[in-house]
């Protein structure tokens, strides 16, 4: 397995994740952590593969990789600090309650069943998240595109918030959808990307390729 590479500079790499493999070095296959080191190993032995962020396994688009310690400190500390733009598109099978707007949850970690509880007040344990939403595009049989940015960063936050308001993921049996969609693959796609690039001190914006999910629902 290869993966697509957005682009690739002395500090980082960013790439476009497929469905199905999971983002973190694992015993069960390839990972985005293992294809970007066999990636940069072509170029130097034993590199640096540090990994910023993390998306589901059944969630595509744009995972940013550390080529070195240094470099995954700072951008660590802008993902903390929220200094970073995250922009999703999902399709849902329901559109939501209106046009444009944004969800405020609690959600509620359920390790044991690998989910987010969501609760409409605050509750012991739960984290407040919010989660901006535009519609883009819906069909005569109602499945929705959306354009989607959370402004948190909470586990399962899109997904969960989402089927709370009986508007689950295309394919996301996990959170109450009807039918799947293909096998470790829901349509919810992470499209961009914006941080701050510390050696040109610019910030960048990278995006990943529309799925095919998205173009035929637009």
């Amino acid at each position: 397995m290869q993966i697509h590479i957005i682009e690739e500079t002395k500090d980082w790499i960013v790439v476009s994740k497929p469905a199905g493999i999971q983002v973190e070095r694992n015993p069960f296959g390839p990972s985005v952590e293992s294809l970007v080191y066999a990636h940069m190993e072509a170029e130097r032995r034993t590199p640096y593969v540090g990994i910023v962020h993390r998306l589901d396994r059944v969630t595509t688009g744009v995972v940013l990789v550390a080529k070195h310690r240094s470099v995954l400190r700072k951008l660590n500390r802008q993902f903390s600090e929220k200094d970073v733009r995250k922009t999703y598109l999902a399709a849902v099978s329901q559109p939501p309650p209106s046009e444009q707007g944004t969800l405020h949850h609690w959600l509620e970690k359920d390790r044991a069943a690998k989910r987010a509880i969501v609760h409409t007040a605050p509750v012991d344990k739960a984290r407040e998240c919010l989660l901006n939403y535009k519609v883009l595009a819906t069909t005569p049989d109602h499945q929705t595109l959306l354009e989607l940015e959370p402004l948190t960063g909470r586990y399962h936050q899109i997904r969960a918030q989402l089927a709370s308001e009986g508007c689950p993921v295309i394919g996301d049996l996990h959170y109450g959808a009807a039918q799947p969609y293909q096998e470790h693959h829901i349509m919810l796609h992470a499209w961009k990307l914006e941080f701050f690039d510390e050696r040109t001190k610019e910030r960048r914006l990278l995006e990943a390729p529309l799925p095919d999910w998205a173009d035929a629902i637009k």
